[in-house]
């Protein structure tokens, strides 16, 4: 591995929504024509695989999963950030401080947000202990009731699934979410 590589870690770019991918292939451009490959080893737009049907046909698309968010893993030296900050709609990197630099991703944030939740591990680990207990609240942390607090009613552990009870406008509905949708509170 070259020396360069070793010091490389993710941060996240905020860009103009709706012109991730452009954005992408422009700091891509950008890095190869500046010859700066050895500082840049991959610009991310997070996407997810998600099913439409249109007129009674299924449509794979991907969607992009943090609009206005790109990915970069990169080794921020010298003049890197500077270059990347120059590029057309994007507006800067997540976390800078005014004139400090940009901050890095911990690994756990960027296997969030590449998805690397590796449901094989999650297989593997059948015999795992149940992280919750009938009767407790959890906070969800994914999905369209993201924020909202729950109470778990079933544990289902082949499908690693709890069933949620949610109060949405002061009616319980239940919710089916995986363990790694909801957090202990």
């Amino acid at each position: 591995m070259s020396e360069t590589s070793v010091n490389k870690k993710w941060y996240v770019v905020r860009a103009v929504s709706g012109q991730e991918n452009k954005i992408k292939a422009y700091i891509e451009n950008e890095i190869s024509r500046l010859g700066l490959e050895d500082f840049v080893d991959q610009v991310l737009v997070p996407t997810e695989k998600v099913i439409q049907i249109r007129n009674g046909k299924k449509i794979n698309k991907e969607r992009v999963y943090f609009p206005g968010y790109i990915m970069i893993q990169a080794n921020l030296s010298g003049e890197v950030p500077h270059i990347i900050k120059s590029i057309t709609n994007v507006i800067g990197f997540l976390g800078e401080t005014k004139g400090g630099d940009p901050v890095p991703l911990r690994q756990s944030e960027v296997n969030r947000m590449l998805g690397k939740v590796d449901e094989l591990s999650v297989e593997a680990d059948s015999n795992m202990a149940i992280p919750y207990t009938i009767g407790e609240t959890v906070k969800v942390i994914d999905g369209p009731f993201n924020g909202f607090d729950g109470t778990v009613e079933k544990i289902n552990e082949e499908k690693r699934k709890l069933e949620v009870m949610v109060k949405i406008f002061g009616r319980k509905t239940p919710l089916e979410l995986s363990y790694m949708q909801v957090d202990k509170v």
